[in-house]
């Protein structure tokens, strides 16, 4: 799907504000409502737009903790490959996981309590996962900087 500017309009302001009414979202991008909404129909439809959620304050639920891990596997043959990446989508602690290039195979973060529930994350979950001969981590200090915006371009 080609995007214009109205689109862009749309996506931008569900970015900032998910919950929008179509009324609100329809001002806002100056287009009547039935316009507007065969326009978010279409998006929708087009897997533009993915899906709506609700951002939690990891905070506020009890996980403040955001660690980095590297993850290495013995080997990088394709059924190595996705035996990692079925099992890891079953860890619920794992926010985001990556397949990188460079000396480590996967990239994950994953959200905490603390560095005790890290330990257990680690021993029970993340050393077991199929194929995994090397696990380093980083504890993030401090977020500076945590976007769910998409630098949208015309």
């Amino acid at each position: 799907m080609k995007l214009d500017r109205v689109d862009n309009q749309i996506l931008a302001a569900l970015q900032r504000a998910g919950r929008l009414s179509n009324r609100e979202l329809a001002e806002q991008v100056h287009l009547s409502e039935s316009a507007c909404l065969r326009r978010m129909r279409a998006l929708e439809e087009a897997g533009v737009i993915d899906r709506y959620v609700a951002l939690v304050n990891q905070a506020r639920v009890g996980l403040p903790g955001n660690v980095f891990v590297s993850i290495t596997l013995n080997r990088q043959e394709q059924a190595d490959l996705a035996a990692f990446e079925e099992a890891v989508k079953r860890v619920p602690e794992v926010m985001e996981c990556y397949l990188m290039t460079g000396q480590q195979d996967y990239l994950l973060r994953v959200v905490v309590s603390d560095p005790a529930d890290f330990e257990r994350l680690h021993s029970q979950h993340l050393t077991r996962l199929p194929g995994v001969a090397r696990v380093q981590s980083s504890f993030a200090l401090r977020t500076v900087r945590k976007g769910n915006e998409l630098p949208l371009r015309d």
